[in-house]
């Protein structure tokens, strides 16, 4: 689990099996934390970098639920930004996956798009002749 970039999923704690991210995240080459609402600042300290954040909003939640979801959504988008890494708010496992593919596969083409390409000298040149 080390080796692997660390996705955070936030619940409210009452996890169903057939709510959980953990399975499909693995399926995409991630590791996944989950933690309660309670305690994702907590855990946030011990993954510094985790490749994105997951906020598991339960379907059938109240408003003040979802509030207090969205509230540490914003917080988060805040506190994280210098650092890019994607927060989603989502309500189910499909909805999550599909959001993880598209975001994470965009950055991993935006890396990709501003690596640092060895550059050309004049002196490479001076070994090719016509």
């Amino acid at each position: 689990m080390n080796g692997l970039q660390k996705i955070l999923v936030v619940d409210n704690g009452e996890r169903e099996p057939e709510s959980a991210l953990s399975a499909e995240l693995a399926g995409m080459g991630y590791a996944s934390v989950t933690a309660p609402f309670e305690a994702a600042d907590d855990v946030l300290a011990m993954i510094p970098s985790p490749a994105a954040v997951v906020l598991q909003v339960p379907p059938q939640a109240k408003w003040s639920e979802r509030r207090r979801f969205l509230e540490l959504a914003q917080r988060l988008r805040i506190s994280m930004a210098p650092s890019g890494v994607p927060i989603l708010i989502t309500g189910g496992i499909s909805g999550a996956v599909a959001m993880l593919r598209n975001e994470l596969g965009a950055q991993a083409v935006a890396r990709q798009e501003f690596e640092i390409q060895p550059a050309i000298t004049p002196k490479a040149f001076s070994s090719v002749r016509p």
